[in-house]
């Protein structure tokens, strides 16, 4: 039986049709905002539409100095409107969209669908005008523009350039490891300080739980507690906030299983889900019951805290490192001790240790769940005992029976695999 390929002209025409669908809905686009009277904007619909087929044409011709001449009378086009322009704001970006359709064009006929999704990409940009700029210059402060870039640099430039191997002599140190707790905790404090900016308000203190839990659900459970010795009205929002902290808890958990390892994500993640769910299920119970929330606004400031980020990558890198070295002289039961006591002052810090163990093939997939629920366990009993010195006796006793409930939920999954 003969195969039938596609012929040359079909392939044409296809790129052909992408070229004229892209040219016309960027040149949609510009048509709206080209204007009218003497000022008006030059290239509307059908000068792009006409320039993203000549650029599809002449690479069709597969001839170079005529695709040459021809990117150059497009530029020129552009450069004589941008010298001709008479209004108060000129700009420049009719003349670089119409190169670009011209560029999209001549791209077509190798890689159509990249042309096609281009084409959509820059119709999208163009179509956002209005929102990005009131985002650029009213939503956006300097402060969280410079985080953004500062984030970027941590995860574009710095880790990729981050040694990938153990320091000499401190073989449970690896750079490269450590810079990606960093980034990782820097990212997770931005997306839950971008939540908050961008939910306000309303949410009042439950969100604000379970942004801050990321950082720390004890010190956020603490802080909560302060908040209601000295504002008892506040007690149901507290309450409410305290266990969406949880929430927080097992998510950077299983985010750092996923990072440090993704084997050890799917022995964790069972118990992990069940204190998620019901962690925040009862935050949400709490959240729908209360009538009036916090109604201060959202401050604005720092999206993550650099210093805050490295400190606890470092504290996790310095427990990963004891809890392994102590596994190497003193074996699993040891070392299982050393987790559940790190879990006293972080969870994140024993997660991370027993995880690093578990990638590193010096324990099984028993040794990290029932580890990784010890140290969860001493971790409840710190926020239970941080809930009840702060915000008093009512406080401390409503938080401490969720935290226990969200403890023994956690416990269910292993218990039901080892019985």
């Amino acid at each position: 039986m003969d195969v039938i390929t596609p012929l040359p002209e079909l392939q044409a025409w296809g790129s052909l049709a992408i070229t004229l669908g892209v040219g016309l809905l960027i040149g949609v686009e510009r048509e709206r905002r080209k204007g009218s009277g003497a000022h008006r904007h030059f290239a509307g619909v059908r000068t792009f539409a006409l320039v993203g087929v000549m650029g599809c044409c002449v690479e069709l011709l597969a001839v170079s100095w005529l695709t040459g001449i021809a990117a150059l009378f497009v530029g020129a086009l552009g450069v004589i409107s941008h010298l001709n322009d008479r209004s108060k704001d000129p700009g420049a970006t009719t003349e670089i969209a119409l190169f670009l359709t011209f560029v999209l064009g001549a791209l077509s006929v190798s890689h159509q669908a990249l042309a096609a999704a281009g084409g959509v990409a820059v119709a999208s940009l163009l179509l956002a005008r209005t929102s990005l700029q009131q985002f650029s210059t009213q939503v956006l402060t300097e402060i969280e523009l410079r985080d953004a870039m500062l984030l970027a640099g941590a995860a574009l430039i710095v880790l990729p350039l981050t040694p990938d191997h153990p320091l000499p002599g401190m073989s449970y140190v690896n750079l490269r490891w450590v810079w990606s707790l960093v980034v990782l905790i820097m990212g997770v404090q931005a997306l839950g300080y971008v939540g908050l900016r961008l939910m306000g308000a309303r949410l009042g203190l439950p969100l604000s739980g379970l942004v801050s839990g990321f950082i720390s659900s004890t010190a956020t459970i603490a802080t909560l507690g302060g908040r209601v010795a000295k504002t008892p009205e506040l007690m149901v929002g507290a309450v409410s906030a305290a266990w969406f902290s949880s929430v927080s808890t097992g998510v950077q958990v299983l985010l750092i299983a996923a990072t440090l390892d993704p084997a050890s994500f799917k022995i964790l993640w069972p118990s992990m889900l069940a204190a998620i769910a019901v962690s925040a299920s009862l935050g949400l119970v709490v959240m729908l019951k209360k009538t009036e929330m916090a109604s201060e606004a959202p401050s604005r400031g720092h999206a993550f805290s650099l210093w805050q980020s490295a400190g606890l990558a470092l504290l996790l890198t310095t427990i990963s490192a004891l809890v392994s070295w102590a596994q190497d002289f003193w074996g699993t039961t040891v070392s299982m001790g050393a987790v559940a006591l790190a879990g006293f002052g972080d969870l994140h810090a024993a997660s991370a240790a027993v995880v690093s163990l578990y990638g590193k093939h010096l324990v099984d997939p028993h040794f990290l769940e029932l580890a990784v629920l010890m140290a969860f366990t001493t971790n409840t009993f710190s926020k239970c005992v941080a809930a009840s010195v702060s915000g008093g006796r009512n406080f401390g006793i409503t938080v401490s029976l969720g935290l226990i409930f969200v403890c023994l939920a956690a416990w269910v999954p292993y218990l039901l695999h080892v019985l």
